[in-house]
């Protein structure tokens, strides 16, 4: 789904209050905790978190799952592992309601990808 918003507050407010919104808002804190200084904005009618010149993660919510955006999963170390409880594409990683965050590795994910581009590495497909 796209939405219309400039700003990472008018996404979060024209999102739907359900499972959705929830997931997003666990994986945005997730996100804010492992690097407080990545700037939020909007790309490509969804929410983005980089430097300012280019972006680590895209954060969307879809009809049936939230994307959270990395570019290509397997240059992140131990990817397959990490993200084994989640349906993936080359890039995406499509969390569904059934996914219990604080269960899974995503965190972990999420830290070991910042610390990769942080460091040079790049996530693009």
């Amino acid at each position: 789904m796209q939405y219309n918003a400039s700003t990472p507050a008018e996404y979060l407010e024209q999102l739907e209050d359900d499972w959705r919104k929830e997931k997003v808002l666990q994986i945005r804190e997730m996100i804010k905790n492992h690097d407080p200084e990545l700037v939020e904005g909007i790309e490509y009618k969804m929410l983005s978190y980089g430097d300012g010149s280019r972006s680590v993660f895209h954060l969307n919510a879809q009809r049936a799952h939230v994307g959270l955006y990395v570019g290509n999963l397997d240059k992140i170390e131990g990817s397959s592992e990490l993200l084994a409880d989640f349906d993936t594409g080359k890039g995406c990683i499509r969390i569904k309601n059934k996914n219990d965050l604080t269960e899974s590795a995503l965190d972990t994910f999420i830290s070991n990808t910042i610390t990769f581009w942080r460091a040079g590495g790049d996530t693009d497909c």
